[in-house]
């Protein structure tokens, strides 16, 4: 193996109101030798289009080729990103942007405001905080080349922090032309502005992922801080290799075949000790492992049965099982992250603490009839590969008929999409991993979107959390947050739009030449990351 990742690497090599002071310049042509950035990510890149999937490595993506109008710094302000200044009516129903000078597609052709009405538009399609934009917007119209009005409805507080939004599907800027596709559709294009340029003739699903630095690109003045701030490419190449195993992609680092693990499992960190040549950190923030149902299809599509789950299954063994390590996880009730401002048990009491009894009595009372469900089991993912199996024994254990199918990671995402009937290669149950930025209020989460067929699959359809969720976004008091949060924390565990299965923190590793690298937040972040010597 590590002759064929050996021929492999050589083989590669081969081949808020206004914006800071602008005063970068493009990136320009870096003097000096090449350099080559390789990473092992925490999954393969199959779908390209960050729009029509929310899977991180699929954000991550679109971070490196795309840019955003504004971005969360480290702090988590909005700050302007593509946009050079902006102002709001005082009535506080026009919000101007202007673009800022410099900003070129990868294709040379300059960025214009008609490019980014559309790009948002097709965003909002997908997004439920784009959703809910568009729903208190009476119009976006195009001023001039880099000159766009949004104008609302009503006051609507929450503009500037939806088109920062970093989590999930964030609104990233694309081409018209390549937005006019229909957001129910994948886009095959990545030309983006972003300060990489996606190597669509290099890309090898299964194998790598190549970026080179985007000469053109014109970063701003800022230093950079979170998603914000100056975005320089200080390597000339990205490549993301896909290894067999976690343990090879150990090796090749300790080696110095590859520069950085992505995220490293807790069992494998003992390999790592006393060598100081590598580096390890913990990411910024934690994430939060769900279970979600699917609305669609029996049984799940009675909410009794759904109800059900919130009792039979306890959040320590998924904890113990894919952790393994107090330190970097921990039983978390709240939909919305503990030690957070919304956090709270409201509606949890007996939820999420394995109450076999009471989980079969509903299953009786609902008229269960022993309808199998369909687990997905993504394998391929270290972070999430040992839920699956834990989901199936708890499910079982409470009476239910489990159908727990292997797939890999991205086939998984992919069929999470479709809304066909079980037989028909459709599903009942998908484990995955928020960040705690999708998470942490009841707008930002895309589980708590239950607006039907526009909701993120799984497609819960409540009129009441939708109306609260509303109420929420146009609260201004923080306790009346605080009381709405709950409200809908309540109803949703009651109707089972999805439940945590607690909190844990990744961990990445890096050879200690590699410097600048910033906590993630959404999604690892790779400009302004250098490489210096071996």
């Amino acid at each position: 193996m590590r002759e064929l990742l050996r021929r492999r690497l050589i083989a590669g090599m081969a081949m808020l109101a206004t914006a800071w002071p602008l005063a970068a310049v493009a990136q320009g042509t870096p003097t000096g030798a090449p350099t080559t950035l390789r990473a092992s990510m925490h999954s393969d890149l199959k779908v390209i289009d960050p729009i029509w999937v929310s899977a991180q490595i699929a954000r991550t993506h679109g971070y490196l080729v795309y840019d955003t109008l504004f971005a969360l710094d480290a702090d988590l302000n909005p700050k302007p990103q593509m946009v050079d200044s902006y102002k709001v009516s005082d009535d506080g129903l026009t919000y101007t942007f202007v673009l800022r000078d410099g900003l070129q597609w990868h294709d040379g052709k300059p960025v214009q405001a008609a490019d980014c009405v559309q790009s948002i538009k097709r965003w909002a399609e997908r997004d439920g905080i784009g959703q809910r934009l568009m729903q208190n917007t009476k119009d976006i119209e195009v001023v001039d080349d880099k000159t766009f009005r949004l104008i609302l409805k009503a006051p609507y507080g929450l503009v500037i922090s939806s088109l920062a939004k970093p989590g999930s599907t964030a609104p990233f800027m694309m081409p018209k032309r390549i937005a006019d596709t229909p957001g129910t559709q994948q886009i095959r294009d990545a030309t983006g502005s972003g300060p990489f340029i996606f190597k669509a003739d290099e890309w090898k699903p299964g194998e790598k992922v190549v970026y080179v630095r985007n000469p053109n690109y014109k970063p701003r003045a800022e230093p950079p801080s979170g998603l914000a701030g100056g975005k320089v490419a200080k390597v000339d190449r990205i490549e993301w290799l896909v290894l067999p195993d976690m343990q090879t992609a150990v090796s090749a680092l300790q080696a110095g075949e590859i520069d950085l693990i992505e995220g490293i499992p807790p069992d494998l960190m003992p390999m790592l000790k006393g060598d100081k040549a590598l580096v390890t950190e913990r990411g910024r923030y934690p994430g939060q492992f769900t279970l979600r149902l699917n609305w669609l299809h029996p049984p799940f599509d009675n909410p009794k049965i759904r109800e059900a789950v919130g009792y039979a299954v306890t959040q320590q063994p998924f904890l113990d099982a894919q952790v393994g390590n107090p330190d970097l996880a921990k039983p978390c009730k709240t939909y919305f992250i503990c030690g957070t401002r919304l956090a709270t048990d409201a509606g949890m009491e007996g939820r999420l603490d394995g109450n076999v009894a009471k989980a079969r009595e509903m299953l009786k009372e609902a008229g269960y009839d022993g309808t199998p469900i369909v687990v997905l089991h993504p394998t391929d993912l270290a972070f999430l590969a040992n839920l699956a199996p834990v989901a199936k024994a708890q499910l079982e254990r409470a009476g239910f008929k489990v159908d727990m199918q292997t797939t890999d990671w991205q086939t998984a995402v992919a069929r999470t999409n479709k809304r066909d009937p079980l037989a028909n290669g459709g599903w009942s149950v998908f484990l995955t991993s928020w960040g705690a930025l999708d998470s942490n209020d009841p707008v930002i989460s895309q589980n708590l979107n239950a607006s039907c067929e526009k909701a993120t699959p799984g497609w819960p359809c409540d009129k009441k959390i939708e109306e609260l969720r509303d109420q929420f976004a146009a609260a201004t008091d923080p306790e009346q947050q605080k009381k709405i949060a709950a409200e809908i924390q309540v109803r949703a565990a009651t109707l089972g739009t999805h439940y945590p299965l607690g909190e844990w923190y990744g961990m990445s590793v890096r050879r200690s030449n590699v410097k600048g690298l910033m906590p993630p937040m959404t999604a690892a972040i790779f400009w302004n990351v250098e490489k210096t010597g071996k």
